[in-house]
């Protein structure tokens, strides 16, 4: 792998990698990033209201280009954006500069969803990328995880621990891609794009209605841990866009009809609130709760054993965690 000059940051140590950068965030930028863009002297970026309630979330938004691209070398999100907007993708020939990569591009290997926190894998070297891709769709094709979640659910899993298969597709609703379930596909319905999805699940801890849950997902699909969570009736905290799904009568949860349950924000019960010591408008701005915490890659060699990036739980997480007495083991 030889030309390769990024290293590899796990839990705030640095170590040399395989020509990767994996970065800890926190739904945007982690506290690490916080404290050196200050120290640098730029301007504190001024948090919305109710932002402040949530500590380690910075937004994109908030940032110049500048800002921005030195904010990268310590964390980055995974942000395809729009056309013009402000993004990793779009930063990604600067940090390349910033990082003293000469030449060398900087792509992306692996990362969490648009809204998760958790590890971003970059690597400057073709040749490393190739070989990670190689050994996450090998690991796929023989149902092998290669990335681990953690996860707060509003609501406790029926069983501790078991598997999740649903078909899905994504469907342009009212100017929005919506991830939406598809009960028996016939093959015509997987030629179109319906794909069956698959992920194992385990409870960690339990408290106030809702759960620590471990996600390893076992297939590639947009959204498709937040679709899953909802389908078991316990949204993720935080998703403001499939909790809406599910409904509540005397206490008593169901599904409600994809085709007219429009995406808003999640609404929780007033103990649920209490716990978290949140206001209903407050608990609309909250971050979703699905952190990428593990990533493993394969060995330096063919016979080593994989080796495991941890990204740690961001603040805003660890708040919750201690309001509603969860403890991750």
């Amino acid at each position: 792998m030889g030309g390769c000059r990024v290293l590899g940051q796990a839990w705030g140590g640095w170590r040399r990698g395989l020509g990767i950068r994996a970065t800890p965030t926190a739904a945007g930028f982690g506290t690490k990033a916080r404290h050196q863009l200050q120290r640098r002297g730029a301007s504190k970026p001024s948090d919305p209201p109710g932002d402040q309630c949530f500590p380690g979330l910075l937004r994109p938004g908030t940032f110049s280009r500048e800002e921005l691209v030195d904010v990268l070398r310590a964390a980055v999100v995974d942000r395809k954006g729009k056309p013009g907007e402000l993004t990793l993708l779009s930063v990604l020939p600067e940090l390349s500069q910033s990082l003293g990569l000469g030449e060398q591009e900087l792509q992306v290997v692996r990362a969490s969803g648009k809204e998760a926190s958790g590890l971003v894998l970059l690597s400057s070297c073709p040749q490393t990328a190739s070989r990670l891709q190689k050994f996450f769709a090998h690991s796929q094709r023989a149902r092998r995880p290669t990335a681990t979640y953690c996860a707060v659910t509003d609501g406790i899993p029926v069983t501790s621990e078991g598997k999740i298969q649903a078909a899905l597709k994504l469907e342009h609703i009212d100017g929005v891609n919506l991830v939406v379930p598809v009960q028996s596909p016939s093959r015509k319905d997987i030629m179109e794009g319906v794909k069956r999805t698959l992920s194992h699940f385990r409870v960690v801890a339990t408290g106030s209605g809702c759960a620590l849950v471990q996600l390893q997902p076992l297939t590639v699909f947009p959204n498709q841990l937040q679709a899953h969570m909802a389908l078991q009736l316990c949204p993720v905290l935080g998703d403001h866009t499939y909790s809406a799904r599910v409904g509540t009568v005397l206490g008593q949860r169901f599904l409600l009809p994809v085709e007219s349950t429009k995406p808003q924000r999640q609404v929780l019960d007033e103990a649920l609130l209490g716990r978290l010591c949140l206001t209903a408008s407050q608990a609309a701005r909250l971050p979703l709760h699905l952190h990428l915490h593990c990533l493993r890659l394969p060995g330096t060699r063919p016979r080593d054993p994989p080796t495991e990036l941890l990204a740690p739980l961001p603040s805003y997480f660890s708040r919750t965690l201690q309001c509603l007495g969860l403890h991750y083991q």
